[in-house]
């Protein structure tokens, strides 16, 4: 991978995105962006090398709006991260558990954190971000409100955390991709190696079970699967799959032909390595 200068996320400082990006690129420098469509762009602007984009959550399944948009961004997939997320219930300082009537954070934050909220009995209230969220609760400067963020968030916004591991599950990971304007050379050798791609089937019964019959006559194994509706329509299927393999490789080859039968549309969006969280 080239060296990242910039890297750009959606959020503002505190963000896990952020996390995430430094964790990757200690040296580089985060732009913060208030949307998905903003941190794409930046991207394709060059102000930022990589976009660090959110995909799913091991709690709280799929972040939707970056699914949505990741097919029309226009950027490759280079390679995968993932982040052990622990969340913190954050407020001013001097604040007790039963002074908070609404905890603020993302919809990912809350749905991570949805057993805990209900067992306090307190109104969640969704931000367009975690850390935008500690930021409003540090502004609002009121004991009944708190907010699910980071634990860098309570130090950027002088906020004091009232529980930490305030997730439901112990095992809350979110899977980041890096994304930049041109794929990553990999080669056909290296085994670990994951390919993500979209497509569309054809309006015919059993289209999907068609194309996907490739991977298993093929032995190539498929990780992750999704559907979506296409922009074009509820009667458009678009589906976002990620399976082992490099699209030179004969196997996998032989199952892209036979998926090209059944298909409107093939898109691959990254070659790249599996992290080596995989492996634990």
């Amino acid at each position: 991978m080239k060296k990242i200068n910039n890297f750009s996320f959606q959020g503002i400082n505190g963000a896990y995105s952020e996390l995430a990006g430094k964790n990757i690129f200690p040296n580089a420098n985060g732009i913060s962006c208030p949307t998905f469509e903003q941190m794409f762009q930046e991207v394709r602007d060059f102000n930022a090398d990589v976009a660090v984009v959110p995909i799913e959550n091991s709690q709280a399944g799929r972040v939707a709006d970056t699914q949505r948009l990741i097919p029309d961004s226009q950027l490759k997939i280079i390679s995968e991260y993932f982040l052990n997320i622990n969340h913190n219930l954050l407020a001013i300082p001097g604040t007790k558990i039963s002074d908070i009537k609404r905890v603020h954070s993302h919809a990912q934050g809350i749905a991570q954190c949805r057993k805990k909220i209900i067992e306090l009995n307190k109104d969640m209230i969704v931000s367009a971000d975690t850390a935008g969220a500690a930021k409003k609760v540090s502004e609002i400067q009121s004991h009944e409100d708190a907010a699910i963020a980071s634990e860098l968030t309570s130090k950027i916004y002088n906020l004091e955390i009232l529980i930490s591991n305030f997730q439901d599950s112990p095992d809350n990971v979110t899977r980041f991709l890096i994304m930049s304007n041109e794929l990553e050379n990999i080669k056909n050798t290296n085994e670990e190696v994951l390919t993500t791609l979209v497509f569309t089937v054809r309006s015919i019964p059993a289209s999907l079970y068609k194309c996907l019959g490739g991977f298993a006559s093929n032995g190539v194994n498929i990780t992750k699967l999704e559907s979506y509706v296409h922009s074009q329509g509820f009667d458009v299927a678009q589906f976002y799959i990620d399976f082992e393999g490099h699209p030179d490789h004969p196997s996998v080859k032989l199952a892209l032909e036979e998926m090209k039968f059944f298909c409107t549309h093939i898109s691959i969006l990254g070659v790249y390595k599996k992290s080596d969280f995989r492996k634990k």
